[in-house]
């Protein structure tokens, strides 16, 4: 079963402003759900999407 989020709780677990958010959904960077005008998001979803983003770290090596 999904686990739905709001816009809120979305901005608090990304530590980001609000306005990020609908950013990035106008943006297609990240997807939601319309329910009842109100925006929903799918939290494993946006788990799979940070993890996308994910960088190697640098080695120490020189």
């Amino acid at each position: 079963m999904q686990k739905l989020i709001s816009l809120d709780e979305l901005a608090e677990y990304l530590r980001l402003q609000r306005q990020t958010i609908y950013n990035w959904l106008y943006q297609g960077k990240i997807s939601g759900i319309k329910v009842g005008g109100v925006w929903r998001f799918d939290r494993r979803e946006i788990d799979s999407w940070i993890k996308t983003r994910r960088r190697p770290a640098k080695t120490g090596d020189k």
